[in-house]
């Protein structure tokens, strides 16, 4: 199995530390507004990458954090005058509401920065006495970049062109403007004991020292969004090998980012899509199918149009298990080894997707009952482990997350339809139709029996 190593630059053939086992940790959410869609394609990315692994007998330790104490957090508090732990734990409850919605497999631990100071403070004070630390007149601890050599080895950025003014803000206590901050100093926001005063930790700091407590000093795979490289992934490894004086993560994964109708997704340009809106109207399947079809690596531009696409091909896959029921049949073998082919070179979705497509077609073309459930198991299992198809084709038709009419209302028209055909009063059983159909319920009448399903 190869995967792309941000730390190379170049596909890695996949050696964890321990055979079969995986130790993974992914920077999680910084917890002050809703989940955003381009949020989704972080997590879901990783969703796969662990479903794949599980798929191929690895067992992962899979440490996913929720940084709950942070500036913008804090400037939300004081917006709404209110504790910070009162939007932290609204917004981790919101999280979590999406996650599940996403069907999301969950992290073996979910630590929070707010409770690990001890661990945090620990850690600085290792680097301190270490001299990669300085603590200034107001109570302020930096990380001094200079005194680690190998500063940019991630993002491939060198120090000395680095531009302070603009990307760093311009400090007079620092001994250089691009060090960064391990704590701060406060009396007025959430604050914790420590040998430099009360404070608060950095937020760079806090996933340093939430992964070394829980997979170590090294481990295999560390990971994020494609904006969190630098300076958060940059800072965390100098910090990290600085203290514990060996490896920080051995491969290095980032997701692309996701732009909304060709431009950066903002409040302020009205283009801000959370995943509550989007599973408002589409099957959450719908939305991996979507990201899918590009790899993770590749930026992605969410349009109507495209998430319509993404729709019509998982609604063609569904329709392909229609009355299927799961028996004791082998899968296809040939199928598997595509399907693994392509996952195993860097999570190549576009690929395996595909597959299915091409399964999706031999099964409506199969020309007995055997070979067509055959097909069928194949598609089942190869797509539940990319975390499709976990779905009935009837629940899935029905999807509706805006909930404007219930199953049982529908059902009730339905049959107050057919009475009507019955009576042959065509008028009322077409305006009962129509009335669906503007609620996006589509009737489709097969062999004497109406079914319905959402468009």
């Amino acid at each position: 199995m190869k995967i792309y190593n941000s730390l190379s630059g170049s596909k890695e053939v996949f050696k964890p530390i321990t055979q079969k086992k995986i130790n993974m940790y992914v920077c999680g959410m910084t917890v002050y507004d809703d989940c955003h869609i381009g949020h989704a394609r972080t997590f879901l990315t990783f969703d796969l990458f662990l479903r794949f692994f599980n798929f191929l007998g690895f067992e992962v330790n899979y440490v996913r954090n929720i940084t709950d104490i942070e500036d913008k957090i804090i400037e939300k508090a004081k917006i709404e005058k209110v504790n910070y732990d009162d939007i932290s734990s609204r917004f981790i409850e919101s999280m979590h509401e999406d996650f599940k919605k996403l069907n999301l497999l969950s992290p073996n631990l979910e630590p929070r920065a707010s409770e690990h100071i001890g661990e945090i403070v620990s850690m600085i004070e290792n680097l301190e006495s270490k001299n990669h630390a300085y603590s200034v007149e107001e109570g302020d601890v930096y990380f001094d970049i200079n005194s680690y050599s190998d500063y940019g080895k991630l993002s491939k950025r060198n120090l000395e062109e680095l531009d302070a003014g603009a990307r760093v803000e311009v400090d007079k206590f620092k001994k250089s403007p691009n060090d960064f901050v391990l704590w701060k100093k406060t009396q007025t926001e959430p604050n914790w004991k420590s040998r430099w005063g009360r404070g608060r930790p950095g937020w760079h700091i806090e996933c340093s020292a939430m992964s070394k407590k829980y997979l170590g000093n090294t481990f295999d795979i560390h990971g994020g969004g494609l904006d969190l490289k630098f300076p958060h992934h940059e800072n965390e490894i100098a910090q990290s090998e600085c203290c514990n004086e060996k490896g920080f993560a051995n491969y290095w994964m980032h997701v692309a980012p996701l732009n909304v109708d060709g431009k950066k997704m903002s409040k302020s340009l009205d283009n801000f899509i959370t995943i509550k809106k989007v599973l408002n109207e589409y099957h959450s399947e719908v939305l991996r199918v979507f990201f899918y079809l590009t790899h993770y690596r590749k930026p992605i531009n969410f349009t109507k149009d495209s998430i319509i696409e993404a729709k019509n091909i998982l609604d063609k896959i569904y329709e392909s298990l229609r009355n299927f029921e799961l028996i004791d049949i082998e899968i296809d073998e040939n199928y598997k080894s595509k399907f693994e082919e392509a996952l195993s070179d860097d999570f190549n979705t576009p690929k395996a997707l595909k597959i299915l497509q091409d399964l999706t077609q031999k099964i409506n073309k199969a020309d007995s009952a055997e070979k067509k459930y055959t097909l069928q198991t194949t598609l089942k299992s190869l797509a539940n482990a990319i975390g499709l198809l976990s779905d009935t084709t009837e629940s899935y038709f029905k999807y509706s997350g805006k909930e404007e009419i219930s199953e049982e209302e529908i059902e009730a028209l339905i049959s107050k339809r057919n009475e009507a055909r019955q009576n042959k009063d065509f008028e009322t059983a077409d305006s009962i139709r129509d009335d669906l159909l503007s609620k996006d319920i589509v009737l489709e009448d097969k062999n004497d029996k109406t079914f319905w399903k959402k468009r």
